[in-house]
């Protein structure tokens, strides 16, 4: 098991840093605030706690969820027009300076792809980086039809999954994972770090279980200026 300041080193001479997004790149959670929106939001919040806590598999979760909310496509437009995704303070000067430090930056998120592109958009990370669950409607646009459980973001272990798959396509040596979730922590290995965040929501297993626990990205900000 790496110490502490074995970890330190990994980060700052990361090839790549994967992030999770909901309540660690922006300050809510997603799929609670489209939840709210399509008005079942106390109900899905609770699926949700019990799902970051690790006590559900996380398919099984995001199933439940979906399946009180079954929102249509217009839905999930407005609620990106009307309620946009607030960043988490710190986070844009973080991934600048990674990406000035030629590090390759992920968003890889149990959320929808629709809603973490447009936060993509705002960090200056390409869309090809995202990789996060697909909503699916029928054929006129308008209703729910389910999600693409293709996708390795939609069960438990499927951010390791991503991690192996940015290792073999891009022969990075040390990937870091950042997360405030059972499902992040979970991602490594394959992951070479496991960065636990808790400015937003703190799980409790996840801040008794990382060895490296930050409340603030600034402090990963000192970090990369130590060297």
């Amino acid at each position: 098991m790496a110490s502490l300041m074995e970890l330190k080193e990994i980060f700052r001479s990361a090839d790549a840093v994967c992030f999770d997004v909901d309540s660690t790149v922006i300050r809510e959670e997603g799929i609670d605030e489209l939840a709210k929106f399509c008005g079942v939001g106390d109900a899905v919040a609770e699926m949700t706690r019990r799902a970051m806590g690790g006590t559900v598999t996380f398919k099984a979760a995001l199933t439940a969820r979906l399946g009180l909310i079954r929102p249509s496509y217009e839905q999930v437009q407005k609620l990106i027009s009307d309620n946009p995704p607030q960043l988490t303070p710190g986070i844009r000067e973080l991934v600048s300076r990674l990406h000035q430090r030629g590090v390759q930056v992920f968003l890889v998120s149990g959320g929808f792809q629709s809603i973490v592109e447009h936060v993509a958009l705002q960090l200056n990370i390409p869309t090809a980086n995202v990789f996060a669950n697909r909503l699916k409607f029928y054929f006129n646009g308008e209703k729910y039809a389910g999600f693409d459980e293709t996708q390795p973001t939609a069960e438990s272990g499927g951010k390791g999954k991503v991690i192996t798959h940015l290792k073999e396509q891009f022969h990075f040596k040390k990937v870091v994972m950042i997360g405030d979730g059972a499902t992040d922590m979970e991602a490594c290995p394959p992951g070479d770090c496991f960065i636990g965040f808790g400015g937003n929501v703190v799980r409790k297993q996840v801040k008794e279980k990382a060895k490296w626990y930050i409340t603030h990205f600034d402090e990963l900000l000192k970090e990369l200026e130590e060297r």
